[in-house]
């Protein structure tokens, strides 16, 4: 059980990727849609690339979106209105009309034209109430068919102008007046119906929603069918019109019948073993080329988990509407791994995710063709993204990619510019203005894997930070020796292609240590005392030491990336503090040379030991004296191969070749500090 343990222990890095490449490969395969690939690509107003299909079983035609949508219009257009309608009203009126006639009209009216102007008012109730009053004025088309409905039995049916407007009553009792020579009581007749009118029809809006509802129920979503072995599409046939109608319906049928039960689970494991392969693959990518990032679970955590977030993210995006896909800014995804790794590995990991998005999105071969275009100009546009000038230059020509390549997929696929869709330029605009969001992103990154990018490294070699303006202070020395360092350093990873930026960094925060006791360091001591003359060699070489685990210490304290803490402690490797080892032997034979040695690790990468030479050879060239060409040159070769000689160099990858290079760099630099002429014969 014990061996059984420890095994796991000494795995348990290759188990959490395990874990992690199954978790990612089931939470990629639940976002995808669950619904089978046909397996036939077809573009309209494009030639069938397949041999002749004929049909593989017997399926519907299914109308188009449009021919659907005209039918549903013309169903509402043509739809009934239904009002409720009150008949007691007009009894009412003809009773309180009988009632205030007499009141109204006195005596003094010839008797003939009050009977006449009776009756006229009987007739004009007879017309306003011939099918009734509305009770407020709706915005219906005048040809709208109506029922009238009382007590929800159908009892009048019409067209809506013939229903009365209460704003037109005023009108039809004037003309009926005219027309029977009456119009000189026109006022009176006015006043008194004013009173009487009442409204009796009121709109149903709930029974006639639910009869247009019931209407649109019964429309059918097919026309026609197609047999079982029906040539449906010929090799070299263009795709449109009614063949594009029913390949769309074939692809919706086929897609609907494999994804049933009883092959549910044969689809998923299908699904599964494609984004596993995708996934796979990425980790031998990194097992290979960058062994480095590979063996540490952060960062593969970190790339797997921006991966899974654009697909979750063109996921929701789909499921909403699929026509704002090109707003999602995957071209994020290669600057942050650029930032954070390198271009290729970048590049390789965004390539990746627009095959796993293929699943996902509609026109996969147009959307992956453009994203893949898109990431490659990411790359090999955006060189420094400390800057912003060259992040907006880089933004800038990723949407002009974006626009020009979907130009160009429409014109093929349509075969002019009049149907384009403008707006969807619109969204490649919003997608590249959200590509700016990257710097942030970057810094939330920081935060939350502890990872170190440009932008940081930018932040951290300015010599007015807290930290290197207290080195300054309290060791002044130490912070020229470090600039120098610095200096040397950049010159060093240019010349072999190491990273610059981050052994520049390392450079100026590598002695951090010595402020602890600035005076026991040489370059320090301006008063010409020593404190070393008071103290044991041991003593002094411990004090010496320990500068290496004091700056590890304060680089913690002020939360200094590992990266940069790597090179506090690997600058002087398991070297020894060969001027007090020899002191010491001078007054005992037998000396333990483990309390003379920095306990290390060595240099493990290129940049940590590129700082390991030049930081000896800066602090050594100022014992030169009267240097020359000749003698720095020696100085340098001397320096550097005893370092090799002590294979302080073995766990960093760098060449003899580089090594070489950067003797060649150093010899220049120091020529150049120490103002060298060519040396004349005598």
């Amino acid at each position: 059980m014990k061996d059984f343990i420890n095994k796991l222990y000494r795995n348990h890095s290759l188990i959490y990727k395990g874990l992690l490449f199954i978790g990612t490969t089931f939470l990629i395969v639940y976002l995808f849609p669950k619904t089978g690939k046909f397996k036939y690509n077809f573009e309209k107003g494009k030639p069938w690339q397949s041999e002749n299909l004929y049909a593989p079983f017997d399926f519907a035609v299914k109308k188009s979106d449009d021919e659907i949508a005209n039918e549903k219009k013309t169903i509402s257009d043509e739809s009934t209105l239904y009002f409720n309608i009150d008949s007691s009203i007009q009894e009412e009126v003809n009773n309180s009309y009988a009632s205030q006639f007499k009141s109204s009209f006195s005596d003094s009216i010839p008797k003939s034209d009050r009977n006449a102007l009776f009756l006229t008012g009987k007739q004009i109730i007879n017309e306003l109430y011939e099918f009734g009053i509305l009770n407020e004025d709706y915005s219906f088309p005048e040809n709208k068919s109506v029922v009238l409905l009382e007590d929800r039995v159908e009892k009048h049916e019409t067209k809506y102008s013939n229903l009365i407007k209460q704003d037109q009553v005023a009108s039809i009792i004037s003309d009926i007046l005219n027309k029977n020579n009456l119009g000189k009581y026109k006022s009176e007749f006015t006043s008194l119906f004013f009173d009487l009118i009442q409204p009796n029809l009121t709109f149903n809006e709930v029974f006639t929603n639910e009869v247009l509802k019931e209407d649109l129920s019964k429309i059918a979503y097919t026309r026609g069918s197609i047999e079982k072995e029906t040539l449906i599409i010929s090799k070299g046939e263009i795709v449109e019109g009614a063949k594009y109608q029913i390949l769309a319906s074939l692809k919706s049928e086929f897609e609907s019948q494999v994804w049933t039960a009883s092959n549910y689970s044969w689809i998923l494991l299908a699904y599964t073993l494609l984004v596993a392969l995708a996934l796979l693959m990425l980790l031998l990518f990194l097992r290979k080329y960058r062994l480095e990032v590979f063996e540490n679970n952060t960062k593969v955590t970190f790339i797997f988990f921006n991966i899974l977030l654009m697909i979750l993210i063109t996921t929701l995006v789909v499921n909403y509407n699929s026509k704002y896909i090109y707003v999602v800014p995957i071209c994020i995804l290669p600057l942050v791994f650029k930032a954070f790794f390198d271009a290729r590995l970048g590049l390789f990991a965004h390539v990746i995710t627009v095959l796993l998005l293929g699943f996902i999105v509609p026109n996969s071969y147009e959307y992956m063709f453009l994203q893949i275009i898109a990431g490659i100009v990411t790359i090999l546009t955006v060189s420094e993204l400390y800057k912003r000038a060259n992040l907006f230059i880089s933004v800038g020509q990723i949407t002009l990619i974006y626009i020009l390549a979907y130009f160009a997929f429409f014109v093929i696929h349509e075969g002019s510019v009049d149907t384009i869709k403008w707006e969807t330029f619109i969204w490649f605009v919003l997608s590249g203005l959200a590509t700016l969001f990257v710097q942030p992103l970057i810094y939330i990154y920081e935060k939350l894997f502890g990872l170190v990018s440009d932008v940081s490294l930018l932040e951290l070699s300015d010599t007015n930070t807290k930290l290197l303006k207290e080195l300054s202070n309290k060791a002044p020395g130490t912070f020229h020796h470090s600039l120098n360092v610095a200096n040397l350093c950049e010159a060093c990873a240019n010349e072999v292609g190491a990273n610059a930026m981050l052994i520049r960094v390392g450079a100026l925060y590598h002695d951090i240590g010595k402020m602890k006791n600035p005076t026991y360091f040489i370059e320090n001591q301006s008063t010409g005392i020593n404190p070393h003359d008071e103290l044991s060699s041991k003593e002094s070489a411990r004090i010496i030491i320990n500068h290496v685990i004091a700056g590890i210490e304060i680089a913690k304290k002020y939360n200094l990336p590992d990266r940069v803490i790597d090179f506090i402690r690997t600058h002087h490797g398991t070297s020894m503090v060969y001027f007090f080892y020899i002191k010491e032997k001078e007054t005992i034979n037998e000396v333990d040379k483990s309390d003379f040695m920095y306990p290390g690790p060595k240099p493990f990468s290129k940049e940590t030991a590129i700082l390991m030479m030049c930081d000896s050879v800066e602090a050594a060239s100022k014992s030169l004296k009267e240097p020359t060409s000749t003698k720095i040159d020696a100085f340098v070769e001397s320096i550097i191969n005893k370092q090799i000689d002590e294979e302080q160099f073995l766990n960093a990858n760098i060449t003899f070749k580089e090594i070489q290079s950067i003797k060649k760099v150093l010899k220049h630099k120091l020529a150049n500090i120490y103002h060298l002429r060519i040396e004349y014969p005598e």
